[in-house]
Order: C-alpha cells, then structure tokens, then sequence
C-alpha cells in the first residue's frame, strides 16, 4: 500500500472512530440529577414567556408575542425527553410518580402543548386580537393545565 493510500486508510479510520464517540455520547443517558436541572431551567423559560405573552397582551402588543408562542411550542417538544425513567426525587422535583406510570399521556399533554402554542403563535402573528386574547383566557387550563394538574405536586401557598 502506498504512503498515500495508507494515509487515507488511516484518516477514515480516524473520523469513523470520532463519529463513533460522537453518536455514543449524544445516546449516553442523562442522569436523574441532570434531568431534573434541565427541566428546572426549561420550566422556568416557560413561565418567563407565558409571563411576557400575558403582558403583551394586556399592552396590546399582539403580534410582539409571537416569538413567546413559538418558545412555548418549540420547548414544549423537548418537555417528555427531560422525564428519564428514574428521575424521580420529591425533595428536587415537583414530578408525580404518575408521569412514568401514564406515559403515553404525558407525552400527549406536552404535545397539547404544543398544539396550543402553535395556535397562539398562528392568532398573534394574524394580528387577530380577539382569537389571540380567547387563546390566551384558556391557555393556562387547557395547555399547562392538563399537565400540571396530573403530573406534577401543587406548589405549596
């Protein structure tokens, strides 16, 4: 084999290898700990844009809530990969146990989710104040709602 060749032989070989580590790395599980930490800050970027959704709205600032639904729709879609089997901690997380044992509806509910915050985005970015203030009336209810109230312990008052 030339120098040349086995040059290349050897280059292959290299990137196959990173490419190797790569993919184990991105499919390494997260751990319990990790998990609830990225679903923590999740939560709360969440709550900052359902936050700023209802001042715009207030504002009258419609189509400014735009980008806020899309943060809602696009984070929404990663809620069911922040909930491992196993991330389960009452003292660091306000998940209920109910969440593993009814998977198929949480993944849906975060999938309601998303739904709704599509049809907000699609309502503000037509500049349809009236659509967009009914959306938002039934958005804590019928979006967060049909999580929070089976999955997740009440805050405490």
């Amino acid at each position: 084999m030339s120098p040349r060749a086995m040059l290349c032989a050897i280059m292959v070989m290299v990137m196959g290898g990173a490419v190797l580590v790569s993919y184990a790395t991105a499919q390494a599980p997260m751990s319990a700990a990790d998990a609830i930490e990225k679903r923590k800050a999740l939560m709360k970027e969440q709550g900052a844009a359902w936050r700023s959704i209802q001042d715009k709205a207030k504002a009258g600032q419609i189509t400014a809530i735009v980008p806020d639904a899309e943060k809602l729709a696009m984070t929404s879609g990663q809620i069911p990969a922040l909930f491992p089997e196993g991330s389960l901690d009452p003292e660091k997380s306000a998940a209920k146990p109910e969440i593993w044992q009814k998977k198929g509806e949480f993944d849906a509910a975060a999938k309601n989710l998303d739904t709704w915050a599509v049809k907000l985005k699609t309502a503000a970015a037509a500049n349809n104040t009236e659509e967009t203030q009914a959306i938002i009336k039934d958005f804590g209810r019928q979006a967060c709602g049909t999580c929070h109230q089976p999955f997740r312990v009440p805050p405490k008052q």
